[in-house]
């Protein structure tokens, strides 16, 4: 890891141009270096020198935060404080994928004029994954081991689709089936996953890498219904507990708690996330256009934010970039920073049976009664999961809001 921050900082310093090169206009494929022999491929466009998308299946992420210092490029990501720092070669790019605050750094490489995510062989798979699959993660480690509900659509070799787990959802998944080998990848600024598998019939076997840092092993069996458990039954109150209660601070210092006025007899979501997670990120912008749209009611929202940044200010800084992002209205507090470890999350609220899921949302009737606790969020790459959770959510606060 130190050489990798020393020849980053290298970078920063040794190259004086004054008129730098620019990115060229048009597709390149992408690679995260996971391994000596495997890399993590996605797809991204330059539409201007300032300008980016990036591809997952149906999903499209614009970046427009990127810098030209002397002969090297840096390209923020949105929202997250992860970035890609690479150098122009010909047609390609090269250099290094970066997260500082967890102190990540991932070999990085694009090529342009190439829209390939994966190379597919002339061969017609004679296997489908389309369709639904049970599907089991760290299947030998008894601490380790949780559940997962593949869902999948197959055009030819082309396969895209997600992992849904109780914690929420793998994102937007893309790639092919090449025989019996199936490879599928995602890169939305703060993550990098890959999944590899073989195929048998109704079975499929393979490994699961986020980034260089984390690899687990999966099966999945083909299940047209199978069922992850109820996402409202997995976090509750614990015994002699009948509230929900915590003073945290804003930006200002300001400490803000359920018993402020700005909540006063109103339905209150609460909603525990971090400005790091994808699926707080996707569900930010479910619960910040629904606020927009309904600030005639009576209805709050209140984000209590767990930051694995370092230091408070680089905490409330995530936090700013975030809310500027999304457009978030509505309060976003820090509860922690230094960790986003789920235990110490549950020290801070300690009326939870646990904290199992960023993000996690708490409804509070008007009384300031706990009326359900929903763990992880169905995103947009979920299909028919995600409208189906927009439906319930708008129900039940419409019951909670006709209520005296």
């Amino acid at each position: 890891m130190q050489k990798y921050l020393t020849l980053l900082l290298i970078l920063l310093i040794v190259s004086c141009k004054e008129n730098p090169e620019k990115l060229k206009t048009g597709n390149y494929r992408a690679t995260l270096k996971v391994n000596d022999t495997l890399n993590l491929p996605f797809n991204f466009e330059v539409t201007a020198p300032k300008s980016i998308k990036i591809f997952n299946a149906e999903e499209v992420i614009l970046v427009n935060e990127i810098t030209y210092a002397n002969d090297s490029v840096i390209i923020q990501m949105p929202v997250f404080d992860a970035f890609l720092k690479v150098k122009i070669e010909g047609d390609m790019l090269k250099g290094f994928y970066v997260k500082e605050d967890l102190d990540r750094v991932v070999d990085f490489e694009a090529e342009f004029g190439n829209s390939e995510r994966f190379a597919t062989s002339e061969r017609v798979s004679k296997y489908t994954v389309e369709g639904n699959w049970e599907t089991l993660f760290s299947p030998n480690s008894v601490e380790d081991k949780y559940i997962a509900k593949g869902i999948f659509k197959q055009d030819g070799n082309k396969v895209t689709g997600t992992f849904r787990t109780t914690t929420g959802d793998y994102r937007y998944l893309e790639g092919v089936i090449n025989a019996d080998k199936l490879s599928l990848s995602t890169f939305d600024g703060a993550h990098a996953f890959l999944f590899t598998a073989t195929v048998a019939d109704s079975i499929m076997e393979g490994m699961f890498y986020s980034g260089a840092h984390w690899k687990e092993p999966f099966i999945a069996k083909r299940n047209d219904t199978f069922e992850l458990p109820d996402a409202n039954d997995l976090t509750y109150l614990k015994e002699g507990y009948d509230a929900l209660e915590f003073s945290f601070p804003d930006a200002s210092g300001a400490m803000v708690s359920l018993a402020d006025e700005q909540f006063k007899d109103k339905v209150v979501v609460v909603q525990i996330m971090g400005s790091w997670c994808p699926n707080c990120l996707d569900e930010s912008k479910f619960y910040s256009e629904y606020y927009k749209n309904n600030q005639d009611k009576d209805i709050a929202f209140v984000a209590l934010a767990f930051e694995y940044a370092k230091t408070e200010e680089k905490a409330f800084n995530s936090i700013k970039r975030l809310q500027n992002d999304v457009g978030i209205e509505y309060p976003v507090l820090l509860a922690q920073y230094g960790t986003s470890n789920k235990t110490k999350a549950q020290q801070k609220l300690p009326m939870l049976n646990h904290v199992l899921s960023y993000p996690t949302s708490i409804f509070i009737d008007k009384k300031g009664a706990v009326r359900k606790i929903h763990t992880g969020f169905n995103g947009p790459a979920t299909g028919e999961k995600y409208i189906e959770f927009k439906t319930e959510f708008e129900s039940f606060v419409n019951e909670l809001l006709a209520e005296d």
